[in-house]
């Protein structure tokens, strides 16, 4: 309890009045939108994923990385894009999380990257397989400034943890975490707040009360468990977990599964965030992991162009007219965290 209040109390210690500004607007905005059933938007993003690259060393399933199976173009996140993109939203935006697809430390410069967002005090999170945070990175990580390590743990034994996260090893995710704790203590820091994500499904549901008692003994802040998309799931599948609170689907009487969750005509991260792919492609959202729905270019737009453009007004009419109507929200399952 007490990191995470060093966590919250981080995040606010970065807050503006410019900022509080904003999220005000934004709330308000959404708020009457759903008032009203027309998109009325005010203020920039509080909140972005920015994907530092599309690579990834591991082969997860139900993950487009994983199964190399991406049908837009692959690749590393340009420097001088990011440091374009930061500098247009950094007066109003909050957080900032580097990663959508891919394991975010295979970039080259991913830490100069964090350090550059962290110098604008803006709050600053990853997610990582920490197959690659060895000592010298771990030392680098904790002086870049990066205010939340996720951490993805699906196992305690290896067996279990190669089952999802296929040519994984647990021995790394162990050794890079103890590597991370004890940079934070020699150098006397708070941050990264350390949080083991442990995304639940059937072969690996016996350990979960194991994971919470490995992240005590290794000196992690906190412990989320994650319920896992599954994209083919009307039919079953092996990894529908069978503890109903990590499940985002339900068994129907026929034997087939649907979502748990009910399809509202309106999402607020329509209004407070986004996705920039690695090639500055700006998508609505982290379930768009194809980039089927892009609705505008930082190569040739500024990013206000992008959000306040006729075409992401197009998409947030249609989120309100029908939900229904966009395919990749047919498979939304928002709010799909545990905490432990």
């Amino acid at each position: 309890m007490y990191s995470k209040l060093i966590d919250g109390s981080n995040f606010l210690s970065k807050l503006t009045p410019l900022r509080a500004w904003n999220a005000t607007q934004l709330v308000s905005s959404y708020m009457q939108s759903r008032w009203t059933g027309k998109p009325h938007h005010a203020g920039m993003p509080m909140s972005i994923s920015i994907e530092p690259t599309t690579s990834c060393n591991l082969r997860c399933p139900e993950c487009p990385s994983g199964l190399r199976s991406f049908t837009r173009p692959t690749g590393m996140l340009r420097p001088e894009l990011f440091q374009s993109a930061i500098d247009q939203l950094a007066p109003s935006l909050s957080y900032l999380i580097f990663y959508f697809q891919g394991e975010p430390y295979l970039h080259p410069q991913f830490l100069d990257l964090v350090q550059y967002a962290s110098r604008k005090k803006i709050y600053t999170a990853t997610s990582t397989n920490a197959h690659y945070l060895n000592d010298k990175n771990a030392e680098a990580t904790v002086k870049s400034g990066l205010d939340r390590l996720i951490i993805s743990i699906d196992g305690t034994t290896q067996e279990t943890y190669q089952s999802y996260r296929i040519g994984g090893s647990l021995e790394k995710v162990i050794e890079g975490t103890k590597n991370i704790v004890k940079w934070k203590r020699e150098l006397k820091s708070k941050t990264p707040h350390v949080m083991f994500q442990f995304l639940v499904v059937k072969p690996n549901e016996h350990q979960v009360n194991d994971v919470k008692k490995l992240a005590q003994e290794l000196g992690v802040d906190e412990v989320v468990f994650k319920t896992a998309q599954i994209y083919d799931y009307q039919h079953g599948s092996d990894l529908i977990p069978t503890i109903d609170r990590y499940s985002r689907y339900k068994k129907s009487n026929d034997g087939t599964y649907q979502i748990k969750n009910e399809l509202l005509n309106h999402c607020w991260k329509m209004w407070h965030s986004c996705v920039i792919t690695w090639d500055g492609k700006v998508v609505p959202c982290c379930f768009d992991k194809d980039a089927r729905y892009v609705l505008g270019d930082l190569s040739h737009q500024s990013f206000e162009e992008i959000w306040k453009g006729e075409k992401y007004n197009e998409f947030r009419t249609s989120l309100l007219r029908s939900r229904s109507e966009i395919e990749m929200c047919k498979n939304c399952t928002e709010g799909t965290k545990v905490w432990a």
